[in-house]
């Protein structure tokens, strides 16, 4: 591209699209609730949730509340809100001004968010969550029936409404997944037996949701898939693609190598070097170095200063994928996506 005088983060509408498609139809007839935590996994949340929205998705997820916030002013009133993590009272109110959901995962943090809603004057939608044996906050099995109990009486007072039942799996084999399936129907019974009206019942995030259907509840949180980072060591997936490739100018060319301009002061890990290829107008080439703002690549005949490599992206012009580039230094494929730096320019299309 000329011009291009650093390393770009391209992402494309076109492909998010098609990512929220394919995993619309996989779950139907489950709702997809798209989490768009770590800015959009590095892509930018304002941007994905707008085009999220506007693709038909009824649900956003964030982890944090500050986020929630951030994307209702972004996207408008009509998308559900979800955001998860234990906050303050002054995030809990803000986050019932703008209209998210909460996920509730303690009696301290339930009884909390019914003081807030009772000062505001602003009804809290609840999602309460049951540990199912992963251990990442929830209630117990010997806590539920008191949490339900305070938040049915809170809801009968007009403070909130208990509208779903969710927790997590941790998808470390499919016997321990079936354990915590079983425990979390167990707990949605228990509640409805107290009382409790639960639509939203959410059990699984984007692997199990979509290699296990029988896991799925009437909502299903998927991220990193609609972004087309699949799972670390895991095939790549029918209709999902990277909706975002990074490229960089070449800069000079060094005898059998050229220098382009990107390297780790951008985010991208010095240990790629001799583990992954690149995408070049030449083909797929070795990276060979990763410096402080240059990274040097095999040379291909004709090379340029001015041409264009993808460090990666969809495989068009040779390059891998970013889950790929992840597995290469041993992390997962969105740790490489939101760990690059405020100097990589973000292009949308």
């Amino acid at each position: 591209m000329a011009g291009l005088n650093g390393p770009v983060l391209r992402a494309d509408e076109a492909v998010l699209r098609a990512n929220i498609a394919a995993v619309q139809a996989r779950v139907t007839p489950a709702e997809l609730m798209m989490v768009v935590k770590d800015d959009g996994y590095g892509l930018g949340a304002d941007w994905a949730s707008r085009v999220a929205v506007d693709a038909g998705v009824g649900w956003l997820g964030t982890y944090d509340i500050p986020t929630a916030v951030q994307l209702r002013a972004a996207v408008g009133p009509q998308p559900r809100l979800f955001a998860w993590v234990t906050s303050s009272d002054e995030e809990i109110a803000a986050a019932l001004h703008a209209h998210v959901d909460l996920g509730v995962g303690s009696v301290e943090y339930l009884e909390r968010v019914i003081v807030q809603a009772d000062a505001t004057g602003f009804r809290a939608r609840i999602h309460l969550k049951i540990d199912t044996g992963l251990h990442r906050n929830g209630l117990s099995a010997a806590e539920w029936d008191d949490g339900v109990r305070i938040a049915l009486d809170a809801q009968h007072r007009g403070m909130i409404d208990l509208v779903g039942a969710w927790s997590h799996l941790a998808e470390a084999s499919d016997a321990e997944d079936d354990a915590a399936q079983a425990r979390f129907l167990a707990a949605v019974t228990r509640a409805e037996t107290l009382g409790a009206q639960l639509p939203y019942q959410h059990l699984t995030a984007s692997a199990a949701t979509w290699e296990r259907p029988e896991l799925r509840g009437t909502l299903v949180r998927v991220g990193a898939f609609c972004f087309g980072v699949r799972s670390a060591d895991g095939p790549d997936l029918p209709g999902i693609a990277p909706a975002a490739e990074l490229v960089a100018p070449v800069r000079r060319i060094e005898d059998d190598e050229v220098v382009i301009g990107a390297g780790s002061f951008d985010g991208l890990p010095s240990t790629l070097a001799r583990r992954v290829r690149v995408g070049t107008p030449g083909g797929a080439r070795e990276l060979r170095s990763v410096g402080i703002d240059e990274m040097r690549v095999e040379a291909w005949q004709g090379a340029s200063v001015g041409d264009e490599v993808v460090v990666f992206g969809r495989g068009r012009c040779g390059e891998e994928s970013p889950t790929t580039l992840a597995e290469a230094v041993g992390t997962v494929g969105e740790e490489i996506l939101c760990r690059l730096t405020p100097s990589v320019r973000r292009e949308y299309r």
